[in-house]
């Protein structure tokens, strides 16, 4: 309501009983009446305070009301205040004329009309209420419109949040479907040459070292789908903040050294070798189960990658921080690239798509970070990759945790 803006007003004049009368004429509950006794005391006040109007004497020592006008409107502050001048000399001296020459929008003569004062000063005090509600509302208005276009910069960043979670989810549905086929297809094969042999009673097809090839082929296929199911999972479990760590105290050198004598399979198949380096054992508090998670991953990426070039694995101190590096000389990796490889579903090789789910290294990144590590790479194209894991060497460790 206009009745709420509380209004301010400025008496000027060099008699204090005059001050005093005219505050008396028109202070009201919901108006503030500033006085001042000269010209200077008047600019004090205007610069500290804002007026809904000013009421000015002319004859004053020193600085008098029509200079005052002029400084007011030639001020950007007071320049709108409107302006009423008072005298009590005579009309034949042309004050009025001069002092709407000064700005004035109004002039009266003393002694006052009391009922003529009271009645200006409700008009300018309605009249700046009006102004002040007015601005109020443009001001709420420009508010909501910045609202609206901050919801709408909201709605337009969900919205392709969205559109690339639903691009995201097809793209990981097709690459699922894709990579689930690979392993089934080669046991559903592997299944209906075996009918074929026993329709035929060809027990020459089912040797003893025949069985062992079979067998062997169908653990590789099941392993590859308990993999793409594992990954699957680590996904859901990192998303909801529960992924498990399990610290343990154990030493990073034999856990490495075990693992490669487990990759012996598919180093031969690759091509490759596979040289290690360690100093001195490496021990401390991490979850074992997934530290060797993480090296399996980028073990695999160097042997798919590597182009069959020589891949250097090390495991080292430095201060209290352990690390382990996995080195390939094979396709690299471009700038660009290295910035994604670490995202949800990235599969990008220097040239083509290749198979994988890409969770690998995501998962990897958010192993390590949950154990307060960090992984890096290094790469330039057709100069191979450098993988390097850091991790705090934590003497004490918990029994169970759960990344947030």
């Amino acid at each position: 309501m206009l009745s709420n803006i509380q209004a301010k007003l400025l008496i000027v004049d060099d008699l204090p009983e005059n001050l005093l009368a005219l505050e008396a004429l028109i202070k009201r509950e919901d108006r503030t009446v500033y006085k001042a006794l000269s010209a200077d005391e008047a600019l004090s006040l205007l610069l500290q305070h804002e007026f809904a109007m000013a009421i000015l004497d002319v004859q004053m020592p020193g600085m008098n009301g029509f200079e005052l006008a002029e400084l007011m409107r030639g001020t950007e502050k007071t320049k709108n205040i409107p302006i009423i001048f008072v005298s009590a000399a005579g009309r034949e001296l042309n004050y009025a004329f001069k002092g709407y020459e000064s700005g004035a929008v109004d002039f009266l003569h003393k002694p006052l009309d009391i009922h003529a004062v009271k009645s200006k000063v409700n008009v300018f005090v309605d009249l700046y209420r009006q102004s002040k509600a007015m601005k109020q509302q443009v001001e709420a208005l420009e508010q909501a419109r910045r609202e609206q276009e901050a919801l709408l910069q909201q709605l337009q960043s969900t919205q392709l949040e969205l559109e690339q979670a639903v691009r995201m989810r097809d793209d990981f549905m097709s690459i699922v479907a894709h990579e689930v086929r690979t392993p089934l297809n080669g046991l559903i094969l592997e299944t209906q040459l075996r009918k074929m042999h026993l329709a035929r009673d060809n027990a020459s097809a089912f040797t003893l070292d025949k069985m062992h090839a079979m067998v062997d082929r169908d653990e590789r296929q099941i392993k590859s789908l308990i993999r793409l199911i594992e990954d699957m999972l680590d996904v859901s479990r990192i998303r909801t903040g529960k992924l498990s760590i399990r610290p343990s105290h154990f030493d990073l050198v034999q856990l490495v050294s075990n693992l490669l004598q487990n990759f012996a399979q598919q180093i031969e198949a690759a091509e490759t070798e596979v040289s290690f380096t360690a100093a001195e054992p490496v021990e401390g508090h991490w979850d074992e189960f997934r530290i060797e998670q993480v090296v399996s991953n980028l073990l695999t990426n160097a042997l798919r990658y590597g182009g069959r070039s020589p891949i250097q694995v090390r495991v080292y101190r430095v201060d209290d921080e352990a690390r382990i590096e996995v080195q390939d000389h094979g396709i690299g990796i471009s700038a660009e690239n290295q910035k994604r490889i670490f995202q949800q579903f990235e599969r990008v090789s220097a040239k083509t798509v290749v198979a994988g789910l890409g969770l690998g290294l995501f998962i990897s990144e958010q192993i390590v970070a949950a154990h307060g590590g960090s992984i890096v790479v290094e790469s330039e194209i057709n100069e191979g990759a450098l993988f390097r894991v850091c991790l705090p060497i934590q003497e004490n460790g918990t029994s169970d945790a759960t990344s947030e």
